[in-house]
């Protein structure tokens, strides 16, 4: 068994609350076991270019409230190639480098399947507010995301009801609706739009406001998950066929930044610590999960291969009554 006296650590893809947790833990955990820790900046680039720092317990005491990931992030398109990961595995044995920890979403994911094929050991931390890797029922930054996303529409929501408004909110979540579904049911809304569930049925979402108007409501709620349809049209759909103003909303990047919720914080630091128990106990090839709020791992290729194509029927069904 390969004894780890020093790592590195990124971060890759979009950013996500509780990354910065993540990094901590991985520092603190590895100083207790005397291994260093290299910071990678920008993720595999930095990998690719040695763009790194030295972590230190100083360096990460007080990132654990911090939103983003300070070590930056990118979506590398040069790791996609063969000769270009080869130069980011001989950047870490020429830097003595004896494991990775990279944490992101799927695409960091299917980026260390490719990557450890050079040899190097890689353990992945599940980072992404989509919620959308397979292996694991949480990744970090969904429920700081869910919850900022519920705190704006709260606030549209008070100008809807003062102006007597339709308003339509496109949240993140391009391949995996749990924002727009978590935060549509927390704020009441009239009908929520997933790309697990959206049939191409334009009139359910008409005929909900139609519905809600004769029973003398004044205001109306339509969350919607990005890239499923276009907002602005739906929205004009509406004010032409119910009569009803509508506006048109979309969070954007605000649902990745701020300070991260306690669930985030918790959930990157056991997660930061347990990527490092993995190393110590010389598992190569990891990525960690939480399954039942307990701690696992599995082969990073088996996680790749999972399908992660379910919704839980019973948390849309209930939105459906919900808003009845």
């Amino acid at each position: 068994m390969q004894v780890i006296k020093k790592i590195a650590v990124l971060t890759s893809g979009g950013d996500a609350p509780g990354m910065n947790s993540a990094i901590r833990a991985v520092v603190f955990s590895a100083a207790q076991f005397d291994m260093e820790v290299v910071g990678v900046l920008r993720g595999y680039d930095g990998l690719i270019d040695w763009e790194t720092i030295s972590l230190t317990l100083e360096d990460v005491r007080n990132i654990n409230n911090q939103g983003g990931t300070m070590l930056f992030t990118s979506r590398s398109e040069r790791f996609l190639q063969p000769e270009y990961r080869s130069q980011a595995a001989d950047n870490l044995r020429k830097h003595h480098v004896d494991a990775v920890v990279a944490i992101g979403g799927d695409g960091t994911l299917r980026g260390a399947v490719q990557f450890q094929r050079e040899g190097i050991n890689i353990v992945c931390i599940p980072g992404t507010i989509d919620r959308d890797v397979a292996c694991t029922e949480y990744t970090l930054g969904f429920d700081t995301a869910a919850n900022t996303a519920t705190e704006a529409i709260d606030r549209i929501r008070d100008s809807s009801v003062s102006h007597g408004r339709c308003s339509v909110v496109e949240v993140m979540g391009r391949k995996r609706g749990y924002i727009a579904l978590w935060a549509g049911m927390a704020t009441s809304a009239d009908a929520i739009i997933l790309p697990e569930k959206w049939d191409g049925d334009f009139d359910k979402i008409t005929d909900a406001v139609k519905k809600h108007h004769t029973d003398d409501r004044n205001s109306y709620l339509i969350v919607v998950a990005e890239g499923v349809i276009d907002a602005p049209e739906l929205a004009g759909m509406i004010q032409e066929k119910t009569g009803v103003e509508s506006r048109v909303s979309v969070l954007g990047y605000i649902q990745r930044g701020g300070q991260p919720t306690a669930k985030d914080r918790m959930y990157g630091s056991l997660m930061g610590a347990y990527a490092i128990e993995i190393l110590r106990q010389g598992r190569e090839n990891r990525i960690v999960a939480i399954k039942n709020d307990i701690l696992e791992d599995y082969d990073i290729a088996e996680a790749v291969d999972m399908n992660n194509n379910a919704l839980d029927s019973f948390q849309y069904e209930l939105s459906l009554r919900l808003s009845e």
